[in-house]
């Protein structure tokens, strides 16, 4: 294959050849995980039929900086070409940035952490609001919002969800639960029992109720040791006069909705 005289050649917004070498990955790009076998299926497929669809790229000091296309070029090199067939895109590292980041967020088989991720880089760095964000996406606004809720998991739990393939739905559930320890809990039995969706959020929803219940009867269970302590309070000061030579007495009455306690002090007479 022919190669173009890059310094005599207007590149940009053609469709132009470029050697393998000279294209470097994008330093924004918010795919985390390429699967090895898809990489190869889609190897296959490329020796069959060619690439249909060019990489973006744009000029680099190095050569060329890939916005878009990643899979695509390692499955180049997996059929070992030696030149792509590109699309010369002349933007600023932001915008770069941002197409890169677009482009892998509205693919299907981006994972849904990778797609919070990537969406709270277009709000975090590139001063984009939930708003903006959505408009550039093409989703609604809420939509924005509850990817981006998923972010509040820690990585061991979006480690754990991703490694025993549950859905972003079971993941949205277990933000229920405000404490880390609490998802752990819950998602071992999720992963041990192989629970669904629906099962999982009445799971949580048991687990809620049941902690309330706990929390209840810790409260109650602090409010009548209060009551005993001043309980034993009045019998100490009885038993104290009564040392003291004094015949004071206490008496108990069991009431339907309260005790009562009775103190006795006789009166002492001064002669």
């Amino acid at each position: 294959m022919a190669f173009f005289n890059f310094t005599k050649e207007k590149l940009v917004n053609k469709v132009v050849e470029i050697d393998i070498n000279m294209i470097i990955p994008n330093p924004n790009q918010p795919r985390t995980d390429f699967q090895d076998t898809e990489i190869s299926a889609l190897a296959e497929s490329i020796l069959q039929n060619g690439i249909l669809q060019p990489l973006s790229v744009r000029k680099c000091n190095e050569g060329f900086e890939l916005i878009a296309g990643e899979r695509r070029l390692r499955a180049a090199k997996i059929c070992g070409f030696k030149v792509v067939p590109c699309i010369v895109h002349e933007v600023s590292d932001r915008n770069s940035a941002i197409l890169a980041l677009v482009e892998n967020i509205q693919r299907q088989d981006l994972s849904f952490f990778d797609e919070a991720t990537a969406i709270e880089k277009l709000i975090t760095y590139y001063g984009m609001t939930q708003e903006d964000a959505a408009a550039k996406l093409g989703k609604a606004q809420s939509t924005i919002a509850n990817k981006l809720r998923l972010l509040r998991l820690t990585p061991e739990e979006r480690e754990l969800i991703v490694k025993f393939g549950l859905t972003e739905r079971h993941a949205r559930s277990l933000l229920k639960l405000a404490s880390s320890t609490d998802r752990l809990v819950i998602l071992e039995k999720i992963v041990k029992n192989n629970l669904n969706v629906e099962r999982t959020e009445k799971l949580i929803e048991d687990y809620i109720g049941n902690q309330r219940e706990k929390a209840s009867y810790k409260k109650r269970s602090k409010v009548f040791q209060n009551v005993k302590m001043f309980v034993n309070t009045i019998n100490k000061a009885v038993e104290t006069m009564q040392s003291a030579g004094i015949q004071a007495d206490s008496k108990k009455i069991q009431n339907e909705d309260y005790i009562e306690y009775r103190i006795r002090i006789p009166v002492q007479k001064v002669k």
